[in-house]
């Protein structure tokens, strides 16, 4: 074989390779980067949802679930295309700085407070500022996420709520454990200790001990999920069009119908509300 023959037929052998490898690459690019609240992945609702919208669209989302505040700092740094999250003040400004498109409302749920069956302090009841001011007082044990999430915001807006500035002197009781969810019901758990939850981890968590929802009805607990996709003026990596393909799925009468229809129990984890 003359090398001008090899060398012909090696640049065609390499055209039919990249032909052939083409659309193999562009299938293992067609994923998205969620950055999403502990409690859409500790609640099992992303193992209900997210296979149903990849079997929709072909698009995998890869789930980096942490807290509110870490994920919109995510963002901030373009190391996520999509952000599903409840903290809407916090969400807002992150949209008005320029680092997400116009967030949407999916769904929501609520927070309730949770503790010993017991109940030591004595504030079972609706009325979370009430308990609070009830725990404080009594010094009994409380464990805090501490870690900037959607959760830990709004235990901090319930503590000013019931008139308790952390920032001046915490109650006795009172930890930070800088640690997600499903971990300060474990520790909650384990030290017969209160703590505030969204409703879908504690359903969804089975090591629960003596512990049952106290507190629970109250207005204030409720919790607002949203989806923003992060600005690829700011990011131009950024999959935007991938990442508004699931914004618009989770938004739309498959995606709020998926989220109506998780359930544990029986009992609906979270209510979707895109369209009010």
């Amino acid at each position: 074989m003359t090398s001008r023959r090899r060398s012909t037929l090696l640049a065609l052998a390499g055209v039919l390779a990249g032909a052939l490898f083409a659309p193999l690459a562009q299938a293992q690019d067609k994923f998205i980067v969620l950055a999403s609240t502990t409690s859409t992945e500790q609640s099992g609702l992303f193992k209900h949802l997210l296979p149903l919208f990849t079997q929709a669209s072909g698009i995998e989302v890869r789930v980096v679930a942490v807290g509110t505040g870490q994920a919109l700092d995510m963002g901030r740094r373009g190391d996520a295309d999509a952000l599903f999250v409840h903290d809407q003040p916090a969400e807002e400004k992150f949209v008005a700085e320029g680092f997400g498109l116009p967030r949407r409302a999916v769904m929501y749920n609520d927070f309730v407070l949770i503790g010993p069956k017991a109940d030591p302090a004595g504030v079972r009841g609706n009325d979370i500022a009430a308990a609070l001011k009830r725990l404080g007082a009594a010094g009994s044990g409380f464990v805090s996420r501490g870690d900037k999430s959607g959760t830990h915001s709004a235990e901090l807006r319930q503590w000013k709520l019931a008139g308790i500035d952390l920032a001046a002197a915490k109650p006795a009781g009172y930890k930070e454990c800088g640690c997600g969810m499903g971990q300060a019901l474990n520790i909650a758990a384990s030290t017969n200790a209160y703590v505030l939850s969204d409703r879908g981890t504690w359903l969804n968590f089975k090591n629960r001990g003596d512990l049952g929802i106290v507190v629970e009805g109250d207005k204030q607990l409720f919790n607002q999920y949203g989806v923003i996709v992060v600005n690829p003026a700011k990011h131009p990596h950024v999959k935007k069009e991938l990442a508004q393909a699931f914004s618009d799925w989770v938004v739309s009468r498959d995606g709020q119908a998926a989220i109506a229809s998780y359930k544990i129990g029986g009992e609906q984890l979270f209510f979707p509300n895109a369209n009010l």
